[in-house]
């Protein structure tokens, strides 16, 4: 069984009924990409950043987001020890494998830039040093949708910033009678063993990169991201970097399906969490329109054959 199958299998059996959730999970994680989930609370959003790292015998670190979290409180902090006389860098939890930065939108602007920083560039500088953050990184973001009071939403060019923008949303009747049997105890996830190792998460991102691009699919995803740029429901459309998570998102999506090429199907399937949170539509609607106008787009471009 291949690695990737391998993890899929794992999380079907900690996240039950979501298989396309988990699917979209793997596709970023090996397109090297940070995933941003708005959801309700209690649908599976931490178990699916816990599992995801328990998987992959990666680390992990759960960053709760509240009005008064400092941007030191995401990246570390240095200390000064008077016995040597000099700082010591004290590492903060965005040095993990998999950071789980739980309701990022309650918490200032200032801290939720320190970390989409980090997030963009792989990277901390902290009084002139830089800090390399571990590979493979990865942020699970999350956000309620339907609590504002006190929040402070992202901003475009921070969403942005994010390669795929998913609901998790309630499970199937009978998944969820099955569920709440469930004690829901993290510390039996704690101990699960791993199924795929570091080196072969980073073996499928180098993957990533080597699958083939034939220049009818680069055109049908050029005139994809331009006919967000002329469609009249949109303010503005996707930008330049937009196009390249929804390229590199297909080609993660290709590696997941076993091949070593690009077709159409890749990008018709995550081009509306790929590309639906990066436009800005002229009538300020829930982000969902959003969605349905990318699926709209999809179906007046003609696909090559």
């Amino acid at each position: 069984m291949r690695p990737l199958e391998r993890l899929k299998d794992r999380l079907a059996g900690i996240l039950r009924g979501k298989e396309s959730v988990i699917r979209m999970a793997i596709v970023t994680l090996i397109g090297r990409g940070h995933l941003l989930i708005e959801d309700v609370p209690g649908v599976g959003k931490t178990t699916l950043a816990l599992g995801l790292a328990r998987a992959m015998d990666c680390s992990f670190q759960r960053i709760q987001f509240t009005s008064d979290l400092l941007p030191s409180d995401i990246t570390g902090v240095n200390i000064f020890n008077p016995e040597l006389r000099e700082f010591k860098f004290s590492p903060g939890p965005i040095f993990a494998n998999i950071v789980l930065a739980d309701e990022i939108n309650r918490t200032n602007p200032k801290t939720q830039s320190a970390l989409l920083e980090a997030m963009s560039e792989r990277k901390v500088s902290i009084d002139r040093r830089t800090y390399p953050l571990p590979s493979p990184f990865m942020v699970i973001a999350t956000q309620n949708p339907y609590e504002y009071h006190g929040t402070f939403p992202l901003p475009e060019s921070q969403l942005d910033r994010f390669m795929i923008h998913l609901r998790i949303g309630y499970p199937d009747y009978e998944v969820e009678k099955e569920v709440m049997l469930q004690d829901g105890n993290m510390e039996e996830m704690e101990n699960l063993p791993h199924v795929i190792s570091r080196e072969e998460v980073l073996s499928a991102q180098a993957e990533v990169d080597s699958v083939h691009v034939d220049e009818s699919v680069l055109d049908y995803a050029m005139r994809l991201v331009m006919a967000t740029r002329k469609d009249e429901r949109i303010r503005l459309g996707v930008s330049t970097r937009g196009g390249q998570f929804l390229l590199r998102a297909a080609r993660a999506l290709a590696v997941y399906e076993g091949r070593d090429y690009l077709t159409p199907g890749d990008v018709m399937e995550v081009a509306p969490l790929s590309l639906g949170h990066r436009i800005i539509l002229k009538s300020r609607n829930y982000i969902r329109d959003a969605d349905e106008i990318i699926r709209e787009i999809l179906e007046e471009i003609s696909v090559p054959l």
